[in-house]
Formats: structure tokens, sequence, C-alpha cells
């Protein structure tokens, strides 16, 4: 099956380079010690079958991108005929007893790494050595191949509600020829043939070698007046904002989920806007540690591509909404008063309800599994279509299931998104609750980001400082 990529597919997959990979990571952290059998409960091999006998439920992980001849039109996605899953699924250890700490810098050594372009776009590490019987498995796919409406992250699928993994129809799938390159010319002039609009786009852009996100994206994501008019506006200076490489660090962050819901009902707001005030109050106490001069008017502007958290009427549940909505909102980091930060960011996210961009996110919620791996690939796509020099920095948040989830019936204890950081920019965060926590993911640049360790810590220290304030 050959299918063209779409406008935004095409955007990320050209803005891929050697020192700025534009992959979706996602760290899972499981219990896989079987006290009872005293074995493991997950091994290489379990998770091959699990992945395998899944893949049905997200074809394009065996589909790889192929260019189109003399460039006349968008790539497409085209069936591996050498699919090697083996490939895909790699094996790597700690020295037993593994630390958090070296399973970090691992992860931000192969979240360093490009995807290799020949294959299908992904990869998934399952690493073995973690201290208390525990083992992880990282996954990174490449944004261009997520779109979270029709094709999900794999990560969305293994998962299971119980230790039995459900079981799923075999889709008999056979590796076909793969189409010639003269075969993909013939079908790319022929659909150009018929969208004479799009051939004069594409002549356009062999001649220029013009594929920009901006323009790709904007063909595929209606423009909204309200954020057209903050993006022509310029981001505040920041430290968030340098030259990048390729080289990242990562660390992460865990929280309560319950401390989140008891700052939203003594003020009245929604779980979203204490996230929100939580972070800034951590960037806050990471530009003081820097030294930075801030003042009552001080902000940093962030780019959110929330999925909304949607609350039963006890508020003991969780759930995405239908979309993924994105918007600026300047975060007030000078401010002192931790309720005034507050309060600041819940005016801006409800002014901003009326203005967000949406991405549909119809297929992911309807779907059984854990939706914030693909949830998480959406907010990127939502955040590339604001200008680079519009913002600092990116915050993406998305609900997860909270009751127990398991990967070949071992059980997760915790998850973490790891998200590419767009061009220019320093860091980026990842918050996903799961099972009554909140995790979060922060990735950085290894030169621009040193002290990446004092945000996580800054994290706790403004959780600490809204649970005491208004008392």
């Amino acid at each position: 099956m050959i299918t063209r990529l779409t406008p935004q597919d095409a955007s990320f997959y050209r803005l891929e380079s050697s020192s700025n990979p534009i992959h979706i990571g996602s760290l899972a952290i499981v219990r896989n010690a079987d006290i009872g059998a005293g074995g493991q409960v997950l091994d290489y091999d379990r998770l091959v079958d699990l992945v395998e006998a899944r893949l049905s439920l997200v074809p394009r992980y065996r589909r790889k991108v192929r260019e189109i001849p003399f460039a006349l039109g968008r790539p497409v996605w085209v069936e591996d005929s050498c699919f090697d899953i083996t490939y895909h699924i790699r094996r790597s250890a700690l020295p037993s007893p593994g630390t958090d700490g070296q399973l970090h810098e691992l992860v931000a050594r192969l979240a360093s790494r490009p995807l290799d372009q020949t294959r299908p776009l992904w990869e998934m590490y399952l690493i073995e050595g973690l201290s208390d019987g525990r083992c992880a498995v990282f996954t990174k796919t490449h944004s261009a191949l997520v779109d979270g409406d029709t094709a999900l992250e794999i990560g969305h699928v293994i998962l299971d509600a119980s230790t039995s993994p459900r079981g799923i129809a075999d889709d008999a799938w056979r590796a076909p020829r793969e189409p010639r390159d003269t075969e993909l010319l013939v079908g790319a002039l022929t659909h150009l043939a018929a969208q004479p609009r799009e051939a004069l786009e594409v002549f356009r852009d062999a001649g220029s070698g013009a594929f920009g996100v901006l323009g790709a994206t904007g063909k595929a994501v209606d423009s909204v007046i309200a954020a057209v008019r903050a993006a022509t506006i310029g981001a505040p200076d920041s430290p968030l904002n340098a030259r990048t490489s390729r080289n990242r660090r990562f660390d992460v962050v865990r929280t309560d989920l319950e401390d989140y819901r008891k700052i939203r009902k003594r003020f009245d707001c929604s779980i979203n806007d204490v996230i929100l005030a939580v972070v800034t109050g951590a960037l806050r106490n990471w530009l003081l540690s820097r030294g930075e001069a801030l003042t009552d008017p001080t902000t940093l502007r962030a780019v959110v591509p929330m999925s909304v958290y949607v609350e039963d009427a006890l508020g003991d549940r969780l759930e995405p909404a239908s979309e993924v909505s994105s918007f600026l909102i300047d975060l007030p980091v000078g401010e002192p008063n931790p309720v005034m930060r507050l309060s600041h960011i819940s005016h801006a996210t409800e002014a901003n309800s009326k203005h967000r961009r949406g991405v549909r996110a119809r297929t992911l919620v309807h779907l059984a599994g854990f939706a914030p791996a693909s949830l998480h690939a959406m907010s990127v796509r939502a955040a590339s279509t604001f200008a680079e020099h519009t913002f600092n920095l990116v915050i993406t948040n998305a609900p997860g299931p909270q009751t127990p989830m398991y990967i070949g019936g071992a059980r997760m204890l915790e998850m973490y998104p790891v998200s590419p950081l767009l061009r220019n920019q320093a860091s980026s965060i990842g918050i996903t609750s799961y099972d009554g926590r909140v995790f979060y993911g922060l990735n950085a640049d290894r030169d621009a980001m040193a002290d990446i360790g004092v945000l996580a810590a800054s994290v706790h220290e403004s959780m600490e400082e809204m649970l005491g304030a208004g008392i």
C-alpha cells in the first residue's frame, strides 16, 4: 500500500537533521520481578512477540518513507519489504543494580541518535538491570509517523489493563514487493495531473528546495486570528532559547495527583492551571539559580499544546478530550506570589480557550489503551504551527489512566514523555498523569542545559510552595 505523506508529515520529515532529531520518546518503567516464580515477567522475546502481535493496530510501523524521483511530490509511505522487527526492538542493560540516574543518562544518549531513514522510523529498547527488580521500555518514534488520528504511537497499543495481554486478530501481513522509482514517478505525475494547484506548489518547492514547516503546516491547520496576532510578538529573551546540538540530557520528576486536586479545589481552577502554575514556579526558581534578574512583569512564553483534562462529576477520573489544543501563554515567572501566579495563568487559559488551535484526536480517545504517547506526539505537531521566535519553550500535558497498566504482564510503575526539542529550544517539558501520580519528563540540550537537575528539583519546591499557599 502506497500512501502520500500529508503536508504536515512531510514537514516533520524534512525538519529532521543530524543536530535536530524530531522523534517522540516515551519511557515506561515496569516491575519485572515475578516474586512467586523467582524470574522475570517481561524479557526480550516476550516483548518482541507482544509488539509483533500489535503491529496490525499501528500498520505504519511497518512502512518506510520513499522519496519521489526529482522531488516531484511529497514522499510516500511504502511497506518495508525487508521489515525486521528485531532491528527495531533492541536490548540494553545497565550495570546491575542500575540507578535511575544511569537510566536517565542512557535515555539521553538514545534520544540523541537520529533514526535510520532507510527503515520504518521507530525503535524500542528493553533496558534491563534496574534496581529493585525493575526494567524499562524506551520507545522513540519519528514525529512524521504519528498523527494521533489515523496513526497512533506504538506505546498506545502495547499496554493492557490486566496481567493477561488481550488477544489481537492476526492480520496475516506479508512483505510485499516495493515499488520501483519509475512506479513512484508515474504515480506522482498522475496525482499532480489531477491536482494542478498542488503541482504548482511542488514545482515551486522543487526549484527552491523550500519545505518549511510553517508553510506546510499552515495548509493543514486553520489559522486562528487571535493566535496569529500573538505570534507577531517575539518571545522574551531567555536562556531557554539557544543554538542546540543533537546531544541531550534527561531528568524526571514524580509528583502526586492528589496534591494538584487539593490546589484545584482550594482555588477553584482547573488541574491544567495548577500544573502550569507549578511549572512556572519551577522555572522562576531555576532562573533565579542562574542569577537572572527577575522583576514582577518578567514572563516566559510557552506554547502549550494541551490535551484538556476532563474530570467526572466526582473529580475521580481523568480522560482526554476529543482534540489537542494549543495556544501561547505568558508564564509570570517574575511574580513572587504563587497564588497570583496561579490567578494570572487561570485568567490567561480561560481567555485563550476560545482561540485555540485544535487537532483531532478521535481515534485515540475511542481506542482502548494508553493514550498519552499519541497525545504528546500530537501536541508537538500543534506546537510546530507557531514561529520559533514567538515562544521560549514547549510544555505538553496529557492525562493517562488512573488504574494500573501492564506490558506483557509486567506492571507499569511510571511513564515519562521524552518530547523533542524544536529548533533553538534548549528544553521541553512533557507531563503525564498515571495511576495517581503526575510524571514530568525534562528533555534538554546537553550544553545549554547542564543544570537540568536544578529545574527538576525546582518542580518539587514549587509544588511545596503552592500547597502552602492560601492556608
